[in-house]
Parts: C-alpha cells; structure tokens; sequence
C-alpha cells in the first residue's frame, strides 16, 4: 500500500495487513440530517433561505437604452427624425478598407494597415537574411572561392 506524503506525491510502498474503507455515505443525505447539519451552523442558519432575485447586468443596460430612446419629459418632442444626428461629430462612417474601432473601443487593424505591415516584415527580412549571409560569407569565408 502506498499513501500520499503532505505535498500530495506517493510514498514509499509498504506491506498492510488490513485496509479500512473510507467512511464516507454514498449517495444523497437523508433530509432530516440535512436539517441537523444545516441547524448546527450557527452562523449561516437561514441566510441561504431566501431566493434574492437581483436585477442582472442586462437588465441594467436594457433600461439605460430605453431611459435614452424615451422623451426626457412630459413636454419633450417624440423619437423619430427630429433625433437624428444633428452634428457631424455625430456621424459614424465605417470605411470599408481600413476599420479603426473594435467592437470594445480598442482598434483593428484595416485592409492596408496589415497589408503594408506584412510587406514591411517581408523586405525587413530579406533585407535582413542578406546582410548576415554577407557578413557570415566574409568572416568565415565562401568554401567555392579559395578551393581552385
């Protein structure tokens, strides 16, 4: 038999003339042992009680989007045309190669950013892989130039 050291790795390996069970209860408790366990906390008695129904995040934004689309007031205009965008800050264009705003107010890379990123890595490589070969070729030397 072989049991579990304080760290949690398996000790040593050792003869056992009887191994006893764990004495734990399979399966569900019964609901009056529930009740004693449940009453033996003191502390937590009946907190756990009461169903809180809280109003969720959604809810939240739902109302502050309906507060925003409803008249501020009793004399306020209706919603339709007279809410359309007044000024040109207002106004969002999406252009259609280069997308500036990401769905959480980070930025995306457009069309041509990652376009001309991609062909900059390329020539930065190239560029790159020939000027150690030459370096590497006149320090070590080529092995085709000095052998005829």
């Amino acid at each position: 038999m072989s049991l579990l050291d304080e760290k949690g790795s398996p000790g040593i390996v050792e003869r056992a003339v009887e191994a006893i069970p764990p004495s734990s209860q399979i399966g569900p408790i019964a609901e009056s042992q529930r009740a004693e366990i449940r009453k033996s906390l003191a502390s937590i008695y009946g907190h756990y009680d009461q169903t809180i129904d809280r109003e969720s995040a959604y809810e939240k934004v739902k109302a502050r989007t309906l507060a925003k689309e409803t008249p501020a007031g009793p004399g306020a205009a209706p919603a339709g045309p007279a809410a359309q965008p007044t000024g040109f800050r207002d106004v969002r264009f999406e252009h259609p190669v280069r997308n500036d705003r990401a769905p959480r107010g980070g930025r995306h890379e457009g069309l041509v950013d990652a376009a001309a990123k991609s062909a900059a890595r390329s020539f930065g490589s190239a560029v790159s892989r020939s000027i150690i070969r030459g370096a590497l070729g006149s320090i070590l030397g080529s092995g085709s130039r000095g052998r005829r």
